[in-house]
């Protein structure tokens, strides 16, 4: 690995272009190409952000040699068909949350990468966090107690029209993966894999998932109540509540400027990101935990494992089980 990474970013849509500003302005990284299903599409996008290369296809992204680690920016309904092309191409890749849209394209994710030796990881930006990552190590110091629950929520109230992929089975729509997504990771990156899985939701006439609310309880006595919308404005909060106080979240949880902890006897401490680089959106923390892990020459990363990914993915098939929704790829 060089030391400046070349990206290659596949797909055109609002993250993508956010993801590439973020990249574009770190040290030791540069955007080289872009890819969408249509020509013209990747070359809007690569006048927009200055990028020299632009494709009218993925399998041209992926056979590009000036590409190290390719951005899948699709909606999740493709991040299995676009992460499978990129590995069997011999790219590392960077795939978006919901990582697939269900456990069994998770694990062949997974094992692809691993028999490639290629770098695989979630885009989930919250483990990567600065403050979500000193909050993760309050816990696990004791800061707090032992945790006994976990309150996290993600939901706005949208006007989606039935043909939105929101509300589209196929496209994996419903509120669970897009939003659901969030509340689920953070529980796991506090308590692990849940024991038991209960969950309930207001279904569309299409089948997904609406509104959702989840309860995730371990052996050791911990719950999660999560919840997410697409029909309900919510604050997208998260409270973590210890035997020996409590640390709040109080919005943007899942990509938080800081947090709150609170304990008996001693006055609110904040938790602050400090300032950072102006005009970045927070996802340059996950670029940069890509990066050094390649030149490290790892495989994956310590902070997002895939093991954790894949347990994800199982509870949120656990999820859609409960609540009965299930998409044309689950089989």
């Amino acid at each position: 690995m060089s030391d400046t990474v070349r990206w290659g970013v596949l797909a055109t849509g609002g993250i993508a272009a956010t993801f590439t500003a973020d990249v574009q302005a770190m040290e030791g990284a540069e955007v080289v190409a872009v890819a969408s299903r249509t020509e013209a599409s990747a070359r809007g996008f690569a006048e927009r952000h200055g990028i020299g290369r632009a494709y009218g296809s993925w399998a041209e992204l992926v056979a590009d040699d000036t590409v190290d680690v390719v951005y899948v920016a699709t909606p999740h309904s493709a991040h299995h068909a676009a992460t499978t092309l990129a590995l069997r191409a011999g790219k590392h890749v960077l795939c978006e949350k919901a990582f697939t849209l269900n456990s069994r394209e998770a694990k062949e994710l997974v094992a692809l990468a691993r028999e490639r030796g290629l770098f695989l990881m979630e885009a989930m930006w919250t483990y990567v966090n600065p403050v979500v990552r000193r909050v993760a190590q309050l816990v696990r110091d004791g800061a707090i107690g032992e945790v006994r629950t976990v309150q996290a929520d993600f939901g706005f109230a949208g006007d989606i029209a039935p043909g939105h992929r929101l509300r589209d089975p196929k496209l994996g729509g419903g509120a669970l993966l897009d939003l659901g997504v969030y509340p689920v990771s953070f529980a796991h990156l506090l308590l692990g894999e849940p024991d038991r899985v209960r969950a309930d939701a207001l279904l569309s006439p299409e089948g997904v998932d609406l509104n959702t609310g989840m309860l995730l309880g371990w052996d050791t006595g911990a719950t999660a109540l999560l919840s997410c919308s697409i029909v309900g404005h919510h604050p997208t909060a998260a409270t973590v509540i210890g035997t020996a106080g409590r640390i709040d979240l109080p919005r943007d949880f899942f990509h938080p400027d800081h947090a709150v902890v609170h304990r008996a006897g001693r006055e609110p401490e904040t938790i602050a990101s400090g300032p950072g680089p102006q005009g970045l959106s927070g996802m340059q923390y996950e670029a940069a935990e890509v990066m050094r892990a390649l030149r490290a020459g790892e495989r994956e990363s310590p902070l997002v494992p895939l093991e954790g990914s894949l347990a994800v993915m199982r509870t949120l098939d656990a999820v859609r089980d409960r609540i009965g929704v299930r998409y044309p790829a689950d089989r």
